[in-house]
């Protein structure tokens, strides 16, 4: 695989990465660059190892892992977008201002970036069928994710002070959709 071909590759698989760093970004108190690259090590690190285990699992396993993984993406998306959007109403519903939270914790960053990085498993055990250097690819692909994530943060500062307390429906609804997306894109590839 060349080079071109790695980085498109790499770009792809990091914009669902993007639009979900988006919406984490919304929801925060004008995050700053160190928060957002934060946010980005954490996607970027998590979208580096899946296809280095995709690719590890191989042959074998490959037809379980495709057969299911748009289903525990779309899941893992659809609960924690849905959660996001019971907490925005909440907010929305109390008289008196919330302090958006300056960060998110660990977990929730880690959550979200496996669901967003399940396809990149997928990618891997096709990888594992080619010629390719998984080292460099895998590494192109969370130094993609990285950039992505932490400008998806960034531009999501922005966002944020427009929509008030409605950055964390938004943000929400950016997680299912992204979820739905990757859903859809599979099932229509099935039919």
């Amino acid at each position: 695989m060349t080079f071109i071909a790695t980085l498109i590759l790499a770009l792809g698989m990091s914009m669902d990465a993007f639009a979900a760093a988006l919406g984490e970004g919304a929801i925060l108190h004008r995050p700053g660059f160190k928060e957002a690259l934060r946010t980005g090590l954490i996607f970027g690190s998590i979208e580096a190892l899946t296809p280095l285990i995709g690719w590890a699992l191989g042959l074998a396993a490959s037809r379980y892992i495709m057969a299911w993984d748009h289903w525990i993406a779309f899941i893992l998306l659809a609960f924690l977008g849905g959660r996001m959007m019971m907490e925005g109403f909440r907010q929305t519903a109390v008289a008196e201002p919330c302090e958006a939270p300056q960060s998110h914790g660990f977990m929730v960053l880690a959550t979200t970036a496996v669901a967003t990085s399940l396809d990149a498993l997928a990618v891997g055990v096709g990888l594992a069928f080619l010629q390719v250097n998984i080292i460099t690819t895998a590494l192109t692909i969370g130094a993609a994710t990285t950039v992505m994530a932490t400008t998806g943060v960034l531009v999501g500062r922005f966002i944020g002070p427009v929509l008030g307390k409605w950055a964390e429906v938004l943000g929400g609804l950016v997680l299912i959709a992204v979820g739905a997306t990757i859903l859809l894109q599979h099932l229509d590839q099935a039919a």
